[in-house]
């Protein structure tokens, strides 16, 4: 497997470095795997990811965020009335899905419903990042540091 290598986008590009590690996290983790899961964009500041955890409880499924980095896990527990199967095609082993999040996106709640684990999500950025108008003065227009600075003088 080969690696990428992002140095030449860093020449004009600046603290972009964590992007980096999530495009190279990304290309090394495998396509497909247990369990299947959907990433929904539900509107501009909305997600969901659902997971299909069909036979877990919700006491033997755990989410964790922690900065950003949400992981899923599942832990089955061990029943006595296992049983004697000819055929075993439901998978019932544990796992553990990790999902990079962006800045500012929150968990806002996780339920189990039919055997799917929904987890909705909600970018919430705050208002000193939020775009703002800047005024633009004519150049007839003293400017507001020289005024203040002359308040404060006399």
């Amino acid at each position: 497997m080969s690696t990428l290598d992002f140095s030449p986008l860093f020449r004009s590009m600046i603290g972009f470095d964590r992007l980096a590690n999530a495009l190279e996290t990304a290309y090394r983790t495998e396509p497909g795997g247990y369990p299947p899961y959907n990433v929904e964009l539900l509107d501009e500041n909305r997600y969901r990811i659902t997971l299909a955890v069909a036979g877990f409880s919700e006491a033997e499924l755990t989410i964790e965020a922690k900065e950003s980095l949400l992981t899923v896990t599942g832990q089955r527990q061990a029943t006595e009335s296992e049983g004697n199967f000819l055929y075993r095609g439901i998978a019932n082993r544990a796992f553990e899905r990790r999902f990079q999040v962006a800045d500012y996106v929150k968990v806002k709640e996780a339920r189990l419903e039919n055997g799917l684990l929904h987890i909705d999500l909600v970018r919430e950025v705050p208002e000193a990042m939020k775009p703002r108008r800047i005024e633009i003065r004519g150049s007839s227009t003293n400017p507001a540091i020289e005024h203040a600075a002359a308040a404060k003088a006399a």
